[in-house]
């Protein structure tokens, strides 16, 4: 259910206080080809734009580095291309270094954590790859890992060991187990797999910081799956949760969004799933209603509880949260401003306190701490 507040006044972007964190906030926006760039205050939440850096056509997942001095994006639309530019000066300014061609349109990428490869998904050629990054930090077109997966492969993340590897298996309603060597090589962990309910879009997945636990979200369904992490890394269901909104906004059960997809019957449209560094809070996007549901993480068990709901900007396709586990960051695909929420940190609740300017289509939210 929707918490009702009263209306927040939005603190302004430029604070007069004169200490900054050093947290950078970058948004791709796919419809103007640019990754807008912001500082963000880590006092007050309060977001200060620093720029847009052309990029290209339908720029869209953005990953940064583990040691924050890179950045890259994957274009969309064709030529397909890995983007790497070094995160330079005091505001976060971005320097291309190379355009990387690679064989599909991946709608995630992320490095794994040693930094040493990128890591891609493709939803329309049902891949996952894993290429070189070199000395100097560009991805190169040397690819150490590249497997088949079901239909619409949708996002890959590591375990906190670095020797796993989740993806979420859109169309087969599955999450896929590999292992992940240290040369970049990825193979199947045992089965390969493990079953998700029928229909239901195995979207993106976190891992919690202590590394025990897996939360893959749904897209059709917006159900979050609990799952338990065994030594080798494999996974064991333990517990369902049903999307949160969908009573209240009267939402239908999702379906699959082809290119040219119409349909007027509001439908469950669930998009990104984040969890705070300490592990305590979860949060999760819905498309069609545009909110953000929040959960409480039991410390033991990893149960969630509900904590609330939150309007959010308009059609929330990516969330980020800061290195302080303080700031969550929507962005809207439909939305002219990205937002600041501040997350309380007794109670896990969302709270706006800021907003800046964006391009059209923003879509990945990526921070970076210096």
């Amino acid at each position: 259910m929707i918490r009702s507040k009263p209306a927040l006044a939005l603190l302004p972007l430029l604070c007069s206080s004169p200490l900054w964190a050093t947290s950078y906030v970058y948004v791709s926006n796919a419809d103007s080809g640019t990754v807008s760039r912001y500082q963000l205050n880590d006092a007050t939440g309060s977001l200060q734009w620093r720029g847009d850096t052309p990029a290209g056509k339908k720029i869209m997942p953005l990953a940064a580095s583990p040691d924050g001095k890179r950045l890259y994006g994957a274009l969309r639309s064709p030529p397909y291309a890995i983007i790497s530019w070094r995160v330079t000066g005091q505001h976060g300014d971005l320097q291309r270094l190379a355009v990387t061609p690679v064989e599909a349109s991946f709608p995630w990428i992320t490095t794994d954590k040693s930094g040493r490869y990128l890591l891609a998904a493709s939803y329309d050629s049902d891949i996952v790859t894993s290429n070189r990054i070199d000395a100097r930090g560009v991805v190169t077109p040397q690819v150490t890992g590249r497997v088949k997966t079901g239909p619409h492969a949708h996002s890959v993340i590591t375990d906190v060991s670095n020797h796993s590897l989740y993806v979420g298996n859109l169309g087969a309603d599955r999450v896929l187990e590999y292992s992940f060597a240290d040369n970049g090589v990825i193979t199947p962990l045992g089965k390969g797999f493990v079953q998700g309910e029928k229909n239901s879009g195995a979207r993106h997945s976190v891992i919690s910081p202590d590394n025990r636990f897996l939360y893959n979200l749904t897209e059709m369904s917006g159900t979050i799956t609990q799952f338990r992490r065994a030594a080798d890394g494999s996974l064991t269901e333990l517990k369902r949760w049903p999307n949160a909104v969908a009573g209240k906004y009267g939402l239908q059960h999702g379906e699959q969004r082809p290119a040219g997809y119409s349909d007027p019957t509001p439908r469950i449209w669930a998009a990104d799933i984040k969890i705070t560094p300490d592990g305590r809070f979860l949060y999760v996007t819905e498309r069609t209603s545009s909110t953000v549901s929040g959960y409480r993480v039991d410390p033991a068990s990893g149960e969630l509880t509900l904590i609330g709901n939150w309007r959010v900007e308009k059609q929330p396709r990516s969330i980020g949260i800061d290195a302080s586990g303080k700031w969550l960051i929507a962005s809207g695909e439909k939305s002219a401003v990205i937002g600041s929420y501040a997350i309380d940190p007794v109670s896990g609740e969302l709270k706006r306190v800021a907003e800046a300017p964006v391009g059209k289509g923003a879509n990945w939210v990526t921070l970076i701490a210096r």
